[in-house]
């Protein structure tokens, strides 16, 4: 097995679910399994969402990291709950927003930046209802159309 050069994770779903408002990148703190996991791009943040707890840590729920084949006794479990790193001052300003709003939180995208660090991008998220959900399928539509007829013409 290679370990790949660029690890980019996407969660494609979340934007045809939801309507973005606001990004942010945090840290996740991982065992040493779960990092070696997510370089080999065995990861899915696909059904994922975050949510706080009691003490105002944000945690991702659902997220999977399949077991490192060379773990042994060491190896994490698959689908357990994930602490994400932010400081105080965005904590406390994403808890706000979700609580008073109604708003959600839900994964975008898990990388590796330079340094190594797996960063997952979380975005602050509205639902969408179902009649937005057919427009951005018209508009996909329409564009994949436009860009087959200007290849076409070229």
């Amino acid at each position: 097995m290679a370990v790949q050069k660029k690890i980019n994770i996407q969660n494609k779903k979340a934007r045809f679910e939801f309507e973005i408002i606001d990004k942010l990148v945090a840290g996740i703190q991982l065992t040493g399994t779960e990092i070696k996991s997510i370089r080999l791009s065995q990861a899915r943040i696909t059904e994922s969402f975050c949510e706080f707890n009691d003490r105002g840590e944000l945690f991702i729920v659902n997220m999977y990291i399949q077991e490192y084949m060379f773990g042994h006794h060491f190896n994490h479990k698959p689908k357990s709950e994930r602490r994400l790193l932010l400081n105080k001052r965005e904590l406390k300003s994403l808890r706000k927003d979700v609580e008073a709003k109604g708003n959600t939180i839900v994964p975008l995208r898990l990388f590796i930046n330079d340094n190594g660090f797996a960063k997952l991008e979380i975005a602050l998220a509205k639902g969408k209802q179902n009649h937005d959900k057919r427009e951005t399928m018209k508009d996909r539509d329409n564009k994949r159309d436009l860009a087959r007829i200007k290849k076409n013409f070229n």
